[in-house]
């Protein structure tokens, strides 16, 4: 059986379709179901067929009431305990950008403790950028050393265009430090050194301790700001005419991840 993804689309979802050809190109090698989210709701069963849920980047319901919180209050009411068994099943969920931001609200990322009496709780949000306006920019990354998120396995920073209005990411009271704890801050801006750095525009947002990306506590689901599906091959980069660059982009090594660990983990060998 050949490694299956179901990525959401509709209601302003903007970025599924660079998504999809991410997950097919050969070097990673997934089928790929574009589901929309009337079709999800209406039959949530879709999942059962997939072993990769993403969440793409957009504007899902225009933002309003902020980024995410619509498209999450959808999924979580309609769809949530198909969800939940989904992760519990071993499988993988990636948001990039707006995805992002409907886990966070959803309470999947950072995510609660295994067993937890309301598995849904809220504990951080995403919140308009300090700069007060839509970024737009290349931003670098550097992987904390040591993670246990399959998607960042091997990949030790990373250069990704950002594109949000809403991604300063902020905790709870006492949220980050357990987060930091489990190991879940995998991801966080950085200069061109690789140090982490909240000096704008390095840090396009002001998160909180410059994080660009978070896991749960499995590490099986992942959500980031910047935009793996936008860098696929040399000519998407800024300077693809000035620089030598490999062919491949840095987002492929994401979802080549995210394969190999569905072929080795969950049995599809195809």
């Amino acid at each position: 059986m050949k490694p299956r993804a179901l990525v959401l689309t509709g209601f302003g979802i903007n970025c599924d379709y660079e998504t999809s050809y991410a997950l097919s190109m050969p070097e990673v090698g997934m089928e790929v179901d574009n589901c929309h989210l009337n079709d999800l709701v209406e039959d949530p069963s879709r999942l059962d067929q997939a072993q990769m849920a993403v969440i793409p980047g957009g504007f899902s319901y225009g933002d309003h009431i902020g980024s995410g919180r619509v498209l999450g209050n959808r999924l979580r009411t309609r769809a949530g305990a198909s969800l939940l068994k989904f992760v519990d099943e071993g499988k993988l969920i990636l948001g990039i950008c707006n995805g992002f931001q409907v886990l966070v609200k959803m309470g999947l990322l950072p995510g609660n403790p295994i067993g937890a009496e309301n598995p849904w709780k809220q504990t951080a949000t995403l919140m308009r950028n300090d700069s007060g306006r839509f970024e737009d920019r290349w931003v670098r990354m550097k992987v904390r050393p040591g993670h246990h998120c399959p998607f960042l396995e091997g990949i030790d920073s990373l250069f990704l265009p950002s594109r949000h209005g809403e991604g300063k990411l902020v905790f709870a009271e006492g949220i980050l430090e357990e987060a930091i704890a489990h190991q879940q801050d995998v991801l966080r801006y950085c200069d061109s050194d690789g140090v982490p750095t909240s000096r704008y525009p390095l840090n396009p947002n002001g998160s909180e301790d410059n994080l660009a990306g978070l896991c749960d506590r499995t590490g099986r689901i992942f959500g980031l700001m910047p935009h793996p599906e936008a860098y696929l091959h040399r000519t998407n980069h800024p300077s693809w005419t000035r620089e030598e660059l490999p062919e491949e982009g840095q987002g492929v090594a994401l979802f080549r991840n995210a394969a190999n660990y569905i072929r080795e983990e969950l049995g599809c060998t195809a």
